[in-house]
């Protein structure tokens, strides 16, 4: 079990609106920052890696920083239980399958699967295993079912369905991506800001899937005055999708004037990365996170 404790935010987020006061303290951190020499980098190209792969194990991954804050409004509201939703292997799922018992909360999990799974026991393979191990009730949609009626619309359902059962449950959204599991990314960049004092950087890489890991970076690399430029390589969606959808969380953390009007366009730069599809590599790819792996020792998943 954990408990709630304290938050104040960094100094350069002081004068945000409405910032959260409570936290659960659920990651591993700092997690590390140490070079990493990829084969084939340019002369004169100095590139490091920030290890939240390693933030915890069954909450490994960069969705436990959110839910720090997201957990413990659920607490602190006095929830019994958790809803959130995404793929039939979501790392999200797991850790908030994970960290909701840390915290005493049941959770619930709509995962999204082909139509033929969907009908039948999704079974034990990957996250599956973890999230039946820690006592997660799964409930399998098409993709079909999912694209049909969104996200906020399934479990805003679900929640119905266990409001009348007498359970009062807490919905986390995809990938914990709202202005308040921003926050987890806001902290993020007070912590990368110690641990890169000295270094130099001058630019900030990241995979963006729903968007407030991107949010949070950006915005906290702009208020702290690093002086980076921050790039989101989108997995999914479009880089309009993105950026309009960034957008909408700095409207939710920070009023234009806290941030100098900035925008999601000022302060990212989005680019499609999604190949041929979520989820899917080709063998180009995949001889990549090979060649990685083999010469660094760390597998870039």
């Amino acid at each position: 079990m954990v408990s709630l404790e304290a938050y104040t935010p960094p100094s350069w987020a002081a004068h945000l609106p409405n910032p959260p006061t409570q936290r659960l303290r659920l990651a591993v951190t700092p997690s590390l920052l140490h070079p990493w020499p990829l084969p084939g980098l340019p002369p004169g190209l100095e590139l490091f890696i920030k290890r939240d792969d390693l933030t915890g194990m069954q909450l490994s991954g960069n969705k436990v920083r959110k839910l720090e804050f997201l957990l413990a409004k659920a607490k602190a509201e006095g929830h019994d239980s958790v809803i959130t939703i995404g793929g039939i292997q979501s790392n999200h799922a797991r850790a908030t399958a994970v960290a909701a018992r840390y915290c005493g909360l049941d959770s619930h999990l709509i995962l999204r699967t082909s139509r033929l799974a969907a009908d039948s026991d999704p079974g034990l393979v990957g996250n599956l295993l973890v999230e039946r191990l820690v006592g997660a009730h799964i409930h399998t949609v098409t993709k079909e079912e999912y694209a049909a009626a969104g996200s906020r619309a399934l479990t805003a359902q679900l929640e119905r369905q266990l409001r009348g059962q007498g359970a009062n449950p807490y919905v986390i959204p995809v990938g914990g991506s709202n202005g308040l599991g921003t926050w987890g990314y806001l902290s993020f960049v007070e912590e990368l800001r110690g641990q890169a004092a000295d270094l130099g950087l001058t630019d900030i890489v990241l995979a963006c899937g729903s968007g407030s890991t991107a949010a949070g970076i950006a915005l906290g690399s702009h208020l702290a005055g690093l002086g980076v430029r921050v790039h989101g390589y989108a997995v999914c969606d479009s880089e309009d999708y993105f950026y309009a959808f960034i957008d909408d969380l700095l409207d939710q953390v920070a009023p234009a004037e806290a941030r100098g009007g900035a925008g999601a366009r000022d302060l990212i730069r989005i680019a499609e990365a999604k190949g041929v599809g979520y989820g899917i590599s080709t063998d180009e790819e995949l001889a990549t996170v090979l060649d990685a792996a083999q010469a660094t020792g760390e597998a870039p998943w």
